[in-house]
């Protein structure tokens, strides 16, 4: 699927010092001379995260504005485009599917304005534009920092198992030998 003003050349944009992290294979970076499609899923990256919003046309943005001020939450509101970026790359999220209605996900996106019940984990701006755009309330960072911890979790379980096991064989040795 071709979109106007989405840049594929992934040498260019590894020239150009664009990092990946956080971002969906699906997405693919803005010409910065361009204007994302109406009901588009744009993304921008943060330090350790990525930002998500609606782009609804003239040069706006729908968002939850939840950390994207620092410490300060914030409501989905409506700014602009430049406001959205804060200066950094802006990224499209193409859908796989070409059946979604573009003005009903700019319509889904603006009938959440004034909502203030940001969450980190529940309901941040990925969770936001995935249910504007697919209608499921979603966020794969944070199923990645679930999976991550998860993965952590289980390591250390093992570790301490193998640890308790070598020390309780050990001690079963022990005990043998001095009887």
């Amino acid at each position: 699927m071709q979109v106007e003003g989405i840049h594929h050349d992934a040498q260019s944009l590894r020239r150009q010092g664009r990092d990946r992290r956080g971002l969906k294979p699906c997405t693919q970076a803005l010409d910065p001379e361009r204007e994302p499609p109406l009901g588009t899923h744009v993304v921008t990256p943060r330090r350790g995260y990525t930002h998500h919003g609606i782009y609804v046309g003239r040069g706006r943005v729908v968002q939850y504005g939840g950390l994207s001020r620092g410490l300060r939450r914030g409501p989905v509101e409506e700014v602009p485009l430049s406001q959205f970026a804060q200066g950094r790359a802006i990224w499209v999220r193409l859908e796989e599917s070409g059946t979604v209605d573009r003005d009903e996900v700019v319509r889904r996106a603006r009938f959440r304005l004034g909502e203030n019940r940001y969450h980190v984990l529940t309901n941040n701006c990925e969770h936001f534009c995935e249910w504007c755009v697919h209608g499921e309330h979603r966020s794969y960072q944070v199923d990645e920092l679930i999976a991550r911890y998860s993965r952590a979790w289980h390591r250390l379980i093992a570790l301490l198992a193998r640890a308790l096991f070598t020390t309780s064989a050990r001690s079963f040795e022990n005990h043998q030998v001095t009887q």
